[in-house]
């Protein structure tokens, strides 16, 4: 059923933002997607259509805006066995595989984790946030592995969606680089902005874009005659950019082994291990894994860490460089 919200700024709430302005005087509905309602045109500020959900209010400016009905035939059930970590009445921590996107998106509107959440749970409103991302507060790319939490309701997805605005929710990848970095520990912060060559890339800018902050830390270096230079790293995440651990990886010299956008052609080393060879040709995905996810939970108020160990596909690999460096 369509409703109305209607809000008159009173003092203390000028110049405040409309998006938080709503939120913060109604919490049944998400920022997330009372940003895609004002973008939507739903939004009247003194009986004018307002677009920018980043609009500064006045004393006394008459706020009113439209909640349409969820659209409910959407999104497509699909039928994909969901690894579940964890689940309760608010939220659900699954170990994303590999292969699939998470929500719909241009060119895959059926396939992906949101329409796989569907069929899984029918009760998962559309209203959760995004009429096409419903309960999602963040992602990894598609040829990533790991570890992400969907709110089932607009309590939670608001709750963990500050948390992660705060950048205090823990994230923790491990990742095969080409060569080693110097220092073997450091940080690496600058500006992540969308490419000017390729619209699907990402790029470091020095003045432009969101800043991106990547703490990282040297696990294991493999080096020798039957290998090439490679190192096993752990990178923690300040913050959570499109791309960000690929992005700025490639920004030091040293791309993520199987990545297909941000890549150094990998091509077979005199003497190297012929079954290395066919491990490192074979991988069909960048390797990337969401180790380590930890957050507060939006109702218990509780801390909770959730662990993931290596898929088998890079688990085989590093095994293998082990081997080899004995």
């Amino acid at each position: 059923m369509e409703k109305k919200i209607s809000l008159i700024v009173c003092e203390g709430d000028q110049n405040t933002r409309v998006d938080t302005f709503i939120n913060k005087y109604n919490k049944e509905i998400s920022r997330t997607r009372i940003k895609n309602l004002i973008l939507d045109q739903n939004l009247k500020i003194n009986n004018k259509i307002i677009k920018d959900p980043s609009k500064k209010l006045m004393l006394n400016d008459k706020i009113s805006i439209q909640i349409p009905e969820p659209k409910k035939t959407s999104l497509k059930p699909f039928k994909y066995n969901l690894n579940i970590v964890y689940e309760d009445d608010d939220l659900i921590v699954i170990n994303k595989p590999a292969g699939i996107v998470m929500h719909p998106g241009a060119g895959n509107y059926d396939n992906t984790i949101v329409n796989a959440l569907i069929n899984y749970d029918k009760e998962l409103s559309t209203s959760i946030g995004d009429e096409l991302r419903p309960g999602i507060v963040h992602r990894i790319d598609k040829n990533t592995s790991g570890l992400v939490v969907i709110a089932k309701n607009n309590f939670t997805h608001e709750n963990l969606s500050n948390q992660f605005d705060k950048h205090s929710i823990l994230r923790s990848y491990q990742l095969l680089i080409w060569g080693k970095l110097r220092p073997s520990t450091g940080r690496i912060e600058t500006f992540i902005t969308r490419s000017s060559k390729n619209r699907q890339m990402m790029e470091t800018s020095l003045t432009k874009g969101k800043k991106a902050i990547t703490n990282y830390k040297t696990l294991e270096i493999f080096e020798n005659k039957n290998t090439p230079t490679l190192t096993f790293l752990e990178c923690k995440l300040e913050t959570g950019r499109t791309h960000q651990i690929r992005v700025h990886m490639n920004y030091l010299g040293n791309s993520i082994v199987g990545d297909d956008k941000y890549k150094k052609k990998f091509k077979k080393i005199k003497n190297i291990d012929e079954e290395l060879n066919n491990l490192l040709l074979g991988l069909d995905r960048q390797f990337l894994h969401a180790k380590t996810l930890g957050f507060y939970h939006p109702k218990k108020n509780e801390e909770m860490v959730f662990t993931s160990n290596l898929p088998h596909e890079l688990d085989i690999v590093i095994k293998k460089l082990r081997k080899l460096n004995n």
